[in-house]
């Protein structure tokens, strides 16, 4: 039936008789591509604001995203949701994000439809489409649409990429990534390309496999297009890039944020990016002027972001490299490049002050700067996980108020994007000032490929497209708009735009505030009305002049929210746990691992978090001793790790984000098989101390204070659970993997609840984990 993909088998269009003489063969049918289908690459970039680079006013030379705009268009109303996966969910989908299940990030999952991150066969990708039409498809970079349940290496692997209409996908899994040692993935199986070199980069690699990619498709299926979607782990923290890159800017920012974003928005109106007579939004009051700043640490400041923009002109490069490829393969003429600058406005999420260590404020802890002004030298390198200040965030996103997270305000919503494809777009260097979203994308890659809507995908019928094809702006600059209604919610932020008309509601928590929540129609919520229209830096709230206006627009919010599964509107900082998921997809409080479990990620294994804990290692040591890891969780800015030293003395080592590290080690271990037990009698609360205990075959052999425990996250960069190696950044003060030479029998984790007093009790009797665990 017409609009099914993938069709029925053909029948045979030859003839089958009994003797292959009087046979008549006839070629097997593939997938018709359309004619004229184009070669599609479709790139997007992490956590840049609107005023970042340079064809949009900032401050940062991105001459491959010029070059795209160049042979292109440049669209200057071009909107995603505010946050990562879902806005990657919307682009990939042409569906609103809460329509399709990813109403926030996936590691804020909660039971309800538009939140529980299960994306619906009923919204088969564009990669899927596209697919089942004949084309390659390929995915090198960040995916951040796999449910946090389904990561671990027993799958299913229903919403990798692999099952989600791409052929190829070499990148992360997560939302975000080290990009010096990063948990990288080739189809579902963990690598390690870093491991033992000095030159690795991500973004590099990134590039350098999708360069090898097209390559190798052209070279193998020429007359078949290709549809490569490249969304780049950065420039989401951490930042890191090479020092060359970072020194380019040096001084460049010592004038600070307030002079950077007037800087921007002179450069805009220049431009034409933003209309004449537009007007630069003020800094809350919540942001500090950088003249009230303390002069301390305003070095500090100025070096984050010099690493920022070195980091985002080092990604630009690497598309560079890329489109020289295309070219290369000579056929650039043919080929659709959409180059979006990012998923959400510039990222707030560094606090006030910047941070060194990105767990910090993942957990709620921000640091204290006069730590950033000792390790001022570590930024942009492995040594730590960097991200700039709030102040820089604010100027980036220039004309607009707010940021990243803030779905209300343009800041958190409005991204610049340029498009090219010169066999059909003529209007080179062109600007296009039409109201558009992320789910329109899709309508506009179908229309490109001749493709219609597919009505049913595997036999399941598909939800209607949301968003509509762009494909109308490329020959006329003053087409009307299509896309005229478009709601926008993410964590209690929403907004509503009809018609030139925009409804805005704060919900009041900041971005930088990890750990509080506010009540919804509280008193620090207030509805505000703007005239987009007229007002493109949503400017001047109407509200108190045109009441009628208000309550229709918010009238319309509901009726959208409700369509779109918005409801019930969900603060993350205030969730409770009867809508958390299901407590059958929660990990384990009790399990062995062996060497065989490696890279696990760490919503999957036992969660040693906020209580009292037992580790438990039986191991055989060789003739000549063993050294190496056991078993750890985390990485370099956060984790534990039990390991035997060079010396092959039994040590426990946890790291309070990257800042405190206290170690418990025993006397060598004899050649043979031991139990070493690590307890940590928790005092309660959250992140709180405890006492933790090493014993090794049932006898205490150290004992230690640890002030401080990690209570959130140890990583969301892709640090991992592992036994008998450290992949990643190691937790510990030991080398790279320090793979363990022992033999490893198994190491069980429990998370102690009811148990903690008895548990407590038969270790002090002197009573061994193993006849514990047998009562």
């Amino acid at each position: 039936m017409k609009g099914d993909i993938p069709g029925p088998t053909p029948p045979f269009e030859g003839r089958v008789e009994p003797h292959v003489a009087d046979s008549t063969p006839a070629p097997r049918r593939a997938p018709g591509v359309p004619s004229g289908a184009p070669n599609i690459v479709l790139i997007l970039l992490d956590d840049v604001g609107f005023g970042s680079p340079d064809v949009f006013g900032g401050p940062v030379p991105m001459p491959a995203l010029a070059r795209v705009a160049q042979a292109g268009l440049r669209y200057n109303q071009f909107h995603t949701t505010a946050l990562c996966a879902p806005t990657r969910a919307a682009l990939l989908t042409g569906r609103n994000h809460h329509a399709v299940h990813i109403g926030g990030s996936a590691q804020l999952t909660n039971s309800y439809p538009g939140y529980d991150s299960s994306m619906p066969r009923e919204a088969a990708t564009v990669a899927e489409a596209l697919r089942l039409h004949g084309y390659s498809t390929g995915i090198f970079g960040k995916w951040h649409l796999t449910p946090t349940w389904e990561q671990g290496p027993a799958g299913p692997y229903d919403h990798w990429p692999t099952r989600m209409g791409f052929d190829r996908f070499y990148g992360i899994i997560g939302p975000e990534s080290s990009q010096w040692e990063p948990p990288i993935y080739d189809q579902t199986t963990p690598i390690e390309p870093y491991a033992g070199r000095d030159d690795y980069h991500l973004t590099e690699d990134l590039a350098e496999r999708a360069i090898e990619w097209m390559q190798r498709q052209k070279a193998s299926a020429p007359d078949r297009p290709f549809f490569l979607y490249f969304p780049t782990p950065a420039v989401h923290a951490p930042h890191h890039v090479w020092p060359e890159w970072s020194d380019r800017f040096r001084g460049r920012f010592d004038a600070g944020w307030d002079a950077l974003r007037e800087e921007i928005f002179e450069r805009q109106l220049a431009l034409g990016v933003v209309p004449q007579g537009t007007r630069l939004t003020p800094r809350p009051a919540e942001i500090p002027g950088w003249d009230d700043y303390p002069d301390a640490y305003k070095p500090v400041a100025s070096r984050l972001m010099e690493v920022f923009a070195g980091f985002l002109a080092h990604t630009d490069a690497q598309i560079g490299r890329m489109l020289d490829a295309i070219d290369a393969l000579g056929c650039m003429e043919d080929t659709l490049v959409i180059y979006v600058t990012g998923d959400n406005g510039a990222s707030a999420e560094g606090t006030i002050h910047g941070a060194w260590s990105a767990p910090s404020f993942q957990n709620g802890v921000p640091e204290d700067p006069a730590w950033l002004l000792e390790h001022m030298d570590d930024f942009g390198s492995a040594r730590c996980e960097n991200h700039y200040n709030v102040g820089w965030a604010w100027a980036l996103d220039a004309p607009f108020q707010w940021m990243k997270q803030i779905a209300s305000h343009l800041g958190g919503t409005r991204n610049g994007l340029a498009m090219s494809w010169p066999a059909r777009i003529r209007d080179g260097g062109g600007l296009r000032s039409q109201f558009h979203h992320v789910v329109d994308v899709v309508p506009t890659l179908l229309e490109a490929a001749g493709i219609e809507p597919p009505r049913r995908v595997h036999g399941i019928e598909q939800m209607p497209l949301h968003g509509t094809s762009m494909a109308y702006s490329f020959d006329d600059a003053g087409a009307p708009e299509r896309h005229t209604t478009q709601y926008f919610e993410i964590l209690g932020n929403r907004a509503i735009y009809h018609d030139g008309w925009i409804a805005s509601c704060f919900h009041g928590r900041l971005p930088w505030v990890r750990l509080r929540g506010y009540e919804f129609d509280g008193p620090q919520e207030r509805w505000e009305l703007y005239c987009v229209s007229d007002d493109f830096s949503q400017s001047a709230d109407l509200a108190a002049n045109h009441p009628e206006k208000l309550a229709e627009l918010r009238a319309l919010f509901d009726r959208e929210a409700r369509r779109n599964g918005v409801y019930p509107l969900i603060d993350a900082a205030s969730m409770r746990p009867e809508i958390l998921v299901p407590a059958a997809l929660a990990a384990p409080r009790r399990m062995t691992y062996t060497a065989a479990h490696t890279r696990v990620p760490e919503p999957s294994v036992v969660n040693l978090k906020n209580c009292s804990f037992l580790i438990t290692a039986r191991i055989a040591v060789p003739e000549g001793g063993a050294s190496g890891v056991i078993a750890c969780q985390g990485g370099n800015m956060a984790g534990w790790s039990l390991y035997l030293d060079p010396e092959g003395r039994p040590t426990f080592h946890y790291n309070w984000l990257g800042h405190v590290h206290t170690s418990l080690a025993a006397p060598s271990l004899a050649p043979g098989e031991h139990e070493i037990v690590v307890r940590f009698d928790y005092d309660g609360g959250f992140g709180a101390g405890g006492d933790a205990t090493l014993h090794v075959d049932d006898l205490q052999a150290a004992a230690a204070r640890i002030e401080k425990t990690v209570p959130v996250v140890f990583s969301m960069s892709g640090e991992t659970f592992d036994v008998g190696v450290d992949t990643g950044s190691p937790v510990g003060p030991y080398p790279h993997r320090f793979p363990c030479t022992a033999r490893i029998i198994g190491v069980t984790l429990e998370r102690l609840g009811e148990r903690t007093a008895e548990v407590r009790r038969a270790m002090e009797d002197g009573q061994s984990r193993a006849e514990l665990s047998s009562h």
